[in-house]
């Protein structure tokens, strides 16, 4: 590979970029668009190449499930179930700290653990403060929860999402791939939380009282538009099951269900759009554009080279990599930069060999999603909850979720190690 000057600036502006990321000390939306913009300035990549970067596909499937979800919301639907689920447990702390770890996982398969944690956070520190207890002991399980469930299918994490939209893989080959290790791992987080946090999980009988005397159906503020709501949803969740058969792509479904629930349901789009993330978007949108000048310069694919050399393009060793290294390095740093720069990477290990990549897509997406799990800033729904406690009596601190996460973590890449191995390997 020649090192000519247009690979040298796109190489060092790349570099800096993830530094600047990583490091936090300032805006990542920000530090994203000067990056892919120093790219375009530079002229390591056109503009026509940079768009051509973008992946689309992701970006419509996250705009269209946060334009349902913003919508549902308003309904207080989250709220209600949160309430009836501590009222199921009979105001057990156990049981509701089952129950809602439960529930956040599934939550997170379906919706995105960014939007499931919160939505659940708050209405868990409400019955933590009427149950007398420390909030930590709930909110803990349920982000490493969030980030097992969101391992399961497509939409559940932005690395599947952006997988799904780089490969021909769809919902149902996530589910049917990435649900069984997730459903043993999930089962590993409630016997290691039940471990760490059993033994202060004790309330008086008056405030189990209390929780049994709350009344869930007050949370429904609009019965029909929650009755429109779990429709369209509904019909969005069949159209992911059925999108490779019916022949749409997962972000024609997300996009035409909330277009759908934005006519029927009596609410003003402009007020919606308000409350789409549109910075994870142009975050996104920075990150594909950065890689996609590597992409196109070969620095890519000079990279896939080396780690075929370096495993030999043996299949067992390139998995077992993909998924230590995306692990450990999803627990430190963003997870979002880490598979789209990897993504690539994999299609050209893919080329280079007769390789069976399919393995190593599962890979990246069971240590990108779970590496999460290894630190407070492994996965932005770590960080959102952290942030809401921060001024609380029961702040998060990285070392408190250190001690917890990345035992956790280890534990499920030896559990998908295994799994890999039997399975695939």
């Amino acid at each position: 590979m020649t090192f000519d000057f247009h690979i040298v600036v796109a190489v060092t502006v790349f570099l800096v970029t993830y530094g600047l990321i990583v490091a936090e000390k300032m805006n990542r939306i920000s530090v994203a668009l000067a990056g892919a913009s120093a790219m375009l300035l530079m002229r390591a990549i056109s503009q026509e190449e940079a768009i051509a970067s973008v992946d689309f596909n992701t970006i419509t499937l996250l705009v269209g499930m946060m334009l349902i979800v913003t919508v549902t919301k308003r309904t207080g639907v989250f709220q209600y179930v949160a309430i009836k689920a501590a009222q199921i447990a009979k105001g057990d702390p156990w049981r509701i700290m089952v129950l809602f770890v439960l529930l956040t996982a599934v939550s997170s398969a379906f919706l995105d653990n960014v939007t499931t944690v919160l939505l659940v956070a708050p209405v868990t520190m409400v019955i933590c403060d009427v149950l007398e207890l420390n909030p930590i002991y709930f909110l803990m399980p349920e982000i490493l929860a969030s980030n097992v469930g969101g391992t399961a299918t497509l939409i559940g994490d932005p690395p599947n999402i952006m997988i799904g939209g780089a490969t021909d893989l769809g919902f149902l080959d996530f589910m049917e791939n990435l649900a069984p290790p997730a459903l043993i791992i999930l089962a590993v987080v409630l016997v290691f939380c039940r471990f760490v946090y059993g033994r202060h999980l004790t309330v008086k009988e008056e405030a189990k009282a209390e929780i049994m005397s709350m009344n869930p159906d007050l949370e429904i503020s609009d019965h029909r538009l929650l009755v429109k709501c779990l429709a369209v949803l509904g019909l969005v969740m069949a159209g992911f099951v059925f999108h490779q058969m019916l022949g749409y792509e997962s972000a024609t479904v997300a996009m035409a269900g909330a277009a759908i629930l934005m006519v029927i349901a009596d609410v003003n789009p402009e007020d919606l759009l308000l409350e789409v993330e549109w910075g994870t978007i142009f975050f996104f949108v920075g990150l594909f554009i950065l890689v996609g000048t590597l992409e196109g310069l070969g620095v890519i694919e000079f990279l896939a080279g080396e780690v075929v050399k370096l495993t030999s393009g043996d299949l067992m060793l390139t998995t077992f990599m993909v998924l230590w290294v995306s692990a450990f390095a999803s627990a430190f740093i963003d997870n979002i930069p880490f598979v789209a720069t990897m993504i690539p990477l994999i299609k050209s290990i893919g080329t280079l060999t007769a390789m069976n990549v399919t393995p190593l897509w599962w890979a990246l997406a069971l240590g990108a999603c779970l590496g999460g799990n290894g630190s407070l800033v492994g996965a932005s729904a770590n960080v959102i909850v952290a942030g809401m406690v921060s001024r609380t009596e029961h702040p998060i601190t990285f070392g408190g979720f250190l001690r917890v996460g990345f035992p956790v973590m280890l534990i499920s890449m030896t559990v998908c190690t295994i799994y890999l191995w039997v399975v695939y390997l």
